[in-house]
């Protein structure tokens, strides 16, 4: 199970410092989290296509930025 080290912890096999993600086994992953040294990393997501397209919305939204005849930017 992958972890978030919260705190540093180093032992014979490894030395991690806060904020570094490592797989421990899972019943040490748990020990871990309870005792408020680690959070569980949520397993990446993987991006998926959509199966219909999102509907195009077209309407006014804001100021107009356009300059008009007299080269003026935006309403006034």
């Amino acid at each position: 199970m992958k972890i978030k080290m919260l705190v540093g912890l180093s032992g014979h096999e490894y030395s991690i410092g806060p904020g570094d993600e490592r797989d421990f086994p899972q019943s040490e992953a748990i020990r871990l989290i309870d005792a408020g040294y680690a959070l569980p990393v949520a397993e990446e997501k993987t991006e998926r296509a959509v199966s219909e397209p999102a509907q195009e919305r077209r309407g006014k939204r804001g100021k107009n930025v356009v300059s008009d005849d007299n080269h003026d930017a935006g309403d006034e």
